[in-house]
């Protein structure tokens, strides 16, 4: 089967940084390769126009075109040319986009179009009680409604999206996915207790509330660190420029003496802070189906999450981790401080986790997957 992903972002030298929506991208077309078929990556908004291979994936560059008033029209409707002539050669069968600013709402190819849900911008600010754009959920209920073929990450995501866009489309459930032989689990070294977060710094992933949380922990234990890892942001509501500024105002003197903030670090790297660590934490408002879970989870680390939506899907609750509401700032903390006195438990829950990641997330149950609803697709049209 030739499948084609047409995307904003994607983790490659050649195409620029990326975020979850590129990373589980990654994921899921190792997991189709190993399963024999063949992939194209077509990355929109670049320097340039290009084409590459790399271990046996085409690449295509693709450099937006400026002119007022019209770019984003422009844009799609080259993008829809270049799908097209690798239609007609025969390159590529399907096309795969992320939902998020409903970029193929004007793109009509003589393939068919799949949807993942992965969380558009109208369901981000409904989850982060903030105003979506018009312009925005025009386009994202328009790709929505032209899609061919939908499906969501979580089933709590789809039926969300449902709901703001006023729709009723049927979509398959199939979730992101990882590759459980690189996030093996490692023996811990580090004789330090330590909770970690790793992910952007930002209001929607709990951030505000991760202080007054370790104020409380520290409170009790005044011996454990706090690691952050991810790069730092805005503060939409504020206005600040950054979140991590925002967050030092919040510790209290004795706390903010046991943080330590990485910034960015590479994607290799962060393997080996996982391992370092004693329990990991994900306070967050805002997901669809979190890859950096499923990554500590593969690792077997203890996690304290939120307990909204999709987290259910993901963990089940004082058997794969603890799922809290972040603004229980003091069940919260008293989660941690549970998995951090008790080692057996710590070991329990990361084994449990480990395997639901094995049974569940692995890439090539998700490549399959995804192949059948492909498959019926093609099929269907």
């Amino acid at each position: 089967m030739h499948i084609a992903f047409l995307t904003p972002e994607y983790p490659h030298p050649k195409t620029g940084n990326s975020g979850g929506i590129g990373t589980s991208i990654l994921a899921l077309s190792q997991g189709l390769t190993s399963l024999g078929c063949e992939i194209s990556i077509l990355v929109y908004g670049q320097n340039e126009d290009d084409y590459f291979v790399d271990k046996n994936i085409h690449f295509y560059k693709i450099k937006n075109i400026k002119v007022k008033g019209l770019s984003l029209f422009l844009t799609q409707k080259k993008v829809e040319r270049l799908i097209n002539s690798l239609y007609d050669s025969g390159k590529i069968e399907i096309v795969e986009a992320p939902d998020w600013t409903g970029f193929t709402a004007f793109i009509k190819p003589k393939c068919p179009i799949v949807l993942r849900m992965h969380g558009t911008d109208t369901y981000f600010c409904y989850l982060d009680n903030r105003k979506v754009k018009y312009r925005n959920k025009y386009l994202e209920k328009r790709a929505l409604k032209n899609a061919e073929g939908i499906i969501s990450v979580s089933a709590f995501t789809g039926k969300l999206t449902n709901e703001l866009m006023g729709l009723n489309k049927s979509f398959a459930v199939i979730p992101n996915s990882i590759d459980a032989s690189l996030f093996k689990p490692k023996e811990n070294d580090s004789k330090t207790l330590s909770i970690l977060y790793f992910g952007t710094l930002i209001r929607k992933k709990g951030l505000l509330e991760l202080p007054e949380i370790f104020n409380i922990v520290n409170k009790s234990n005044n011996e454990v660190k706090l690691l952050l890892v991810g790069k730092d942001s805005a503060d939409i509501k504020t206005g600040a420029p950054s979140t991590w500024e925002l967050m030092k105002l919040l510790f209290n003197q004795s706390s903010i003496k046991k943080v330590e903030y990485f910034g960015a670090v590479a994607y290799s790297k962060i393997q080996d802070l996982i391992k370092e660590a004693t329990v990991c934490v994900f306070p967050t408002f805002a997901e669809a189906l979190p890859l950096s879970w499923l990554e500590a989870m593969s690792m077997e680390k203890a996690i304290v999450a939120s307990n909204i939506g999709w987290a259910e899907e993901m963990i089940e609750n004082k058997k794969e981790g603890f799922l809290v509401n972040p603004t229980n700032h003091a069940q919260y903390a008293e989660c941690i401080l549970d998995l951090l006195n008790d080692s057996k438990k710590q070991e329990l829950y990361g084994k449990a986790a480990r395997e639901k990641v094995e049974s569940q997330f692995s890439q090539k149950l998700i490549a399959k997957r995804s192949i059948e609803f492909y498959k019926k697709i093609i099929e269907s049209c």
